[in-house]
C-alpha cells in the first residue's frame, strides 16, 4: 500500500513580486486606455466629416461647454489676475521694478495659466457631465438602442462633444486672458499706485502675438484631450451606478493629469 505525501501549500508572492505585478498591471492599463482613447479619436475624426452632420447636437454642446462656462471662467480669471499682480508686485518692489507687473502677468496668463485653468474649469464642469451622461446611457442600454435604430453612436454622441471641447476651450482661454488682465489692472493701478500708462505700455512692449497664439493652441490641445478622455471613460462605463461614478472619477483624474503633462510637453516644444 502506497502512501501519498501531502502537497505543499503554494507560496504567497513576496512584497517585491506584488509591487512589480501591480506596477506592470498599472502600466498595461495605462497603455490600453491610451490606445483606446487614440482609437476613439480617430473614429471621431472619421465620423466628423461624414453626413449627416449633427449640427443641432453640435450647437447644443457648444452652448453647454462654452456659454455655460463663461461665468466660472470669468470669475476664476479675474481673481487669478488680481492675486498674481498682488504677489508679483511684492517681489518687484524689492528691486524697484513695479513697472514689470503688467508684462509679467500678461506673459504668465497668455502662455500658461489661462489655458491650464480654463481647461481645468471645463473638466470639472462640462467634462464630468459628459462622462456621467454617456456612462448612464451606456449602462441603461440607450447606446445599444441607438445602434439598433441604425444611428452611429460615435457620430451622434461623441463627435459633438469632442468638437465642442476643441473649439470652446481656446475661446474660454481668450476670455480668461481678458478677465485676468482686467483684474491685474485693477489691483496694479487702483491698489498699488502703478501708472495706467506704464502698465499698458510695458505690457504692449513685452507681449507678442506669438504668446497669445501659443496659449490658444494649448487650449485647443487641452480641450481635445479632456473631451476625448471624458467621452472614452463614459462611453465604456459598466457596472451600474457605481461603475458610472468610478468612470467619472477616473475621467477627472486622468483629464487633470493630461492637462499638466501636455502643458509641459508643449512648453518644451515652444521654448
Amino acid at each position: 500500500m502506497t502512501t501519498q505525501t501531502p502537497s505543499k501549500p503554494a507560496r504567497e508572492p513576496g512584497p517585491i513580486t506584488q509591487a512589480v505585478t501591480r506596477f506592470g498591471q498599472g502600466l498595461i492599463d495605462i497603455v490600453s486606455t491610451l490606445g483606446g482613447i487614440i482609437t476613439m479619436g480617430l473614429d471621431v475624426f472619421r465620423w466628423s466629416v461624414r453626413r449627416p452632420f449633427r449640427l443641432v447636437n453640435l450647437f447644443a454642446q457648444l452652448d453647454f461647454v462654452g456659454v455655460g462656462s463663461i461665468f466660472i471662467v470669468s470669475l476664476t480669471g479675474t481673481f487669478t489676475g488680481m492675486v498674481f499682480a498682488l504677489q508679483t508686485s511684492t517681489a518687484f518692489r524689492l528691486f524697484d521694478a513695479e513697472s514689470l507687473v503688467g508684462p509679467t502677468v500678461a506673459l504668465t496668463l497668455t502662455r500658461e495659466l489661462a489655458a491650464v485653468f480654463s481647461a481645468l474649469m471645463v473638466t470639472m464642469r462640462a467634462g464630468s457631465a459628459m462622462c456621467t451622461e454617456l456612462g448612464t446611457m451606456r449602462v441603461t442600454e440607450q447606446v445599444d438602442a441607438l445602434e439598433t435604430m441604425a444611428v452611429n453612436p460615435v457620430q451622434y454622441l461623441l463627435v459633438p462633444r469632442v468638437l465642442a471641447g476643441l473649439f470652446m476651450v481656446p475661446a474660454l482661454t481668450m476670455l480668461f486672458n481678458t478677465m485676468g488682465m482686467g483684474g491685474a489692472y485693477v489691483v496694479a493701478v487702483g491698489g498699488l499706485g502703478i501708472s495706467p500708462g506704464t502698465f499698458l505700455t510695458r505690457t504692449q512692449q513685452w507681449l507678442a502675438p506669438e504668446d497669445i497664439f501659443q496659449g490658444l493652441l494649448k487650449g485647443a490641445v487641452f480641450g481635445l484631450a479632456v473631451s476625448l478622455i471624458c467621452c472614452f471613460k463614459g462611453f465604456n462605463a459598466s457596472g451600474g451606478a457605481k461603475g458610472v461614478g468610478q468612470a467619472t472619477t477616473e475621467a477627472m483624474v486622468a483629464s487633470a493629469l493630461s492637462i499638466f503633462i501636455l502643458d509641459f510637453i508643449l512648453g518644451v516644444l515652444f521654448f
